[in-house]
């Protein structure tokens, strides 16, 4: 590769300028020199830069009215950082409507901004409290029957004994379990010809597990009775063993919940943490089916809308400074990108740019403890690269046959590769280039 360019080699961009009226043109035939003010925009993955070009004076002899004011500057060693700059929203996070599971009238409410923990009532419904568990299943289903088996009821029991109550031992994955009468349901029994219930006959067992009989069990009536279902506890399960109802029964009894043992979907509301009350949308009185408020984690988080053509760029944990409304700053790290892609309409209404919500947890609370909500800007920490040589964007210029060249002091053309673009800067190399040589750049 040459060393040295002449300034024809260039490649010029023409600016018109403006002649008066008694200008005269070239004659024709004559050679015209190429003379022009040449402008070329380099734009970048992480920014957008400008050089400009620039050769000798025009093929008349006059020079440009105007044209870019040049100043010497040396090439530097320096350490270059991509950051990428976009609009986010900081808030609480995981907002969700909470309804009321059961039927009735809503008899209490929390106040907009309380926090309800593990433990707490969120809600009364006939002055029957929906209090809050913790976990990732919710309830679905009246858990009424020993040994029934499942991911809610390992809620429950998760749940009572972080609240410090005795729920005994929990079968082991793999355990073999019989699930029993339901506890409201008296044992199986057999009519006789006296005036009250007898116990089954031999052969046939009273046992809710069926007991030794031959498969025949039978009412009066002469009509099979079911025999115990079992399943096998799988990991992640828990068993609603007596122990276990025992606990909800002194639970229900220090909540102000009827002490039965038995507990109905619409006793608990399961969360992933302690929620924030954010808006209440019923009143004590109104029809329980509708929807009673909105909930929000207890912890705040940044929601950054990244247009999907520049979500590959951003990566889990990556780093991010969030510049907050008073142009203070605090850190954090990209916690979720989401899988759900948006369709923003433009002003006539056609669907415009698609962008993918970006979660960046914080890593210091404490920085906006007063914000509940406000608008920040979040700056996405790219690329980085140490110890490079580097000028501004701006005395770069563009060669004829591709490329770029920067222009010494001397006004000789020296080629160069370019790198990295970060913060107005260009990374630079190639032969003769070094550190604090002078080099020609837009002022």
């Amino acid at each position: 590769m040459a060393s040295e360019r002449d300034a024809a080699d260039t490649m010029p961009l023409r600016v018109t300028v403006q002649e008066g009226a008694g200008s005269r043109k070239p004659a024709a035939g004559r050679r015209k020199k190429a003379v022009s003010l040449a402008v070329v925009a380099v734009l970048l993955a992480g920014g957008t830069g400008a050089g400009l070009l620039w050769a000798g004076r025009g093929g008349n002899g006059s020079e440009p009215e105007a044209g870019p004011k040049v100043k010497k500057i040396a090439v530097v060693r320096t350490d270059l950082s991509g950051i990428r700059e976009m609009q986010g929203t900081l808030g609480y996070d995981s907002a969700r409507t909470i309804r009321s599971a059961g039927e009735g009238r809503v008899t209490w409410l929390p106040k907009p901004g309380a926090t309800v923990e593990r433990g707490r009532q969120l809600y009364r419904v006939d002055e029957r409290s929906a209090v809050v568990f913790y976990g990732d299943t919710p309830l679905y289903r009246r858990l009424d029957t020993p040994g029934s088996i499942g991911r809610d009821i390992r809620v429950v029991a998760d749940n009572l004994k972080a609240l410090g109550y005795d729920i005994g031992a929990q079968p082991a994955p793999g355990t073999v379990v019989r699930q029993q009468a339901p506890a409201e349901d008296p044992p199986p029994m057999t009519t006789g010809p006296g005036p009250g219930p007898t116990k089954a006959p031999a052969g046939q067992s009273s046992a809710p597990d069926g007991g030794a009989g031959k498969g025949t069990e039978a009412s009066q009536e002469g009509s099979p009775s079911p025999r115990p279902s079992q399943s096998t506890v799988r990991e992640g399960d828990g068993v609603l063993t007596t122990s276990l109802m025992s606990a909800i029964e002194r639970w229900q009894k220090a909540v102000g919940i009827d002490p039965t043992g038995i507990l109905d979907f619409s006793d608990v509301v399961v969360t992933k943490s302690a929620v924030r009350v954010s808006d209440v949308l019923a009143q004590p009185g109104d029809e329980a089916s509708g929807d009673l408020m909105t909930v929000t984690a207890t912890t705040k988080s940044v929601t950054v809308p990244v247009e999907s053509l520049d979500i590959g760029s951003i990566n889990s944990g990556q780093r991010v400074t969030v510049v907050l409304a008073d142009q203070s700053t605090t850190t954090g790290r990209v916690a979720a990108i989401s899988t759900i892609v948006q369709a923003n309409q433009d002003d006539d209404g056609k669907a415009g740019q698609t962008k993918t919500n970006v979660t960046v947890s914080l890593d210091d609370l404490q920085a906006v403890k007063d914000i509940d909500s406000a608008p920040v800007q979040a700056q996405f920490q790219g690329e980085s690269k140490k110890d490079v040589l580097a000028v501004p964007v701006g005395a770069l210029l563009a060669l004829r046959e591709g490329g770029y060249a920067v222009r010494l002091s001397g006004g000789r053309l020296v080629p160069v590769d370019t790198g990295m673009f970060a913060k107005g800067l260009v990374e630079i190399s190639g032969q003769g280039i070094s550190e604090g040589m002078k080099v020609e750049t837009t002022a």
